[in-house]
């Protein structure tokens, strides 16, 4: 009976592993893809920065108006960003991500990364990523990014 109870007892916690480590490759290659943005910012390459967007995806920004001190939303569009990632630029775009809170189900999920931006190694700006991503036939895809800037 003991043994039987054992046995029971790894083949619980060989299962429990194995779902562990499933969601585990699935957040390793959310990173990837969002490290593959940043790291496109960094060195100005706009294919790479294009490349992890999927077809129709939408950047969105929310912050307080200085003028008037409400609310504000604003959309970029994927194509007018890759072209000022690419446009030559002496400063380094330099977006540092202080961690990941990945969500995934099935061929959906959601990261939330708080960052720090830099130009040059001069802090900028500050807040936090929401980006959504569908997992394609070609891998995961940015479909959207929500983000907050302050000081």
């Amino acid at each position: 009976m003991p043994k039987i109870i054992l046995g029971l007892l790894f083949f619980t916690v060989c299962l429990f592993a194995q779902a562990q480590s499933s969601g585990s490759k699935e957040e390793t290659e959310i990173k990837q893809v969002i490290g593959q943005l940043f790291d496109g910012m960094r060195k100005g390459d706009s294919a790479m920065v294009r490349s992890v967007f999927y077809s129709g995806a939408r950047l969105q920004t929310t912050y307080v108006d200085k003028k008037t001190g409400k609310p504000a939303l604003r959309e970029e569009s994927i194509t007018d960003f890759a072209k000022a990632v690419g446009t030559p630029h002496k400063e380094v775009w330099d977006e540092r991500l202080s961690g990941y809170d990945i969500k995934v189900d099935d061929n959906l999920a959601i990261a939330w990364t708080p960052y720090e931006f830099y130009l040059d190694g001069k802090f900028s700006h500050k807040g936090v990523n929401v980006f959504q991503l569908f997992k394609s036939e070609k891998g995961w895809k940015v479909i959207s990014i929500a983000d907050t800037r302050r000081k």
